[in-house]
């Protein structure tokens, strides 16, 4: 049987303190979860969230991330960079993303 999965991610929301309190708070409320846990944090607080978890059962990913590896995509996140920094999950296909950005 497959292990359930709860995943969250925040949009474009938080600073670093806020991001701080909501960790804490998942870390704290894991006791007798039996899922994996997974968080996807704005893109600037992913090195600070795998810090946050990296002694936890908390793991983390992206919000989104582009289709190539590399390339002259201004602003756009590669799959590789992502892993290179300690992503193992990315959500992808947000409605909003859709229909604001024809995605």
């Amino acid at each position: 049987m497959r292990q359930a999965m709860v995943a969250g991610n925040w949009k474009m929301n938080g600073s670093r303190a806020s991001v701080k309190e909501l960790v804490d708070g998942i870390n704290a409320g894991l006791g007798g979860v039996n899922a994996e846990v997974v968080v996807c944090p704005p893109f600037v607080y992913i090195p600070y969230v795998v810090g946050a978890t990296s002694e936890s059962a908390i793991n983390v990913g992206a919000q989104s991330m582009c289709d190539q590896d590399s390339g002259a995509f201004t602003g756009e996140v590669s799959g590789p960079m992502l892993k290179d920094i300690g992503c193992d999950y990315v959500i992808i296909g947000h409605s909003e993303r859709r229909a604001m950005y024809g995605e």
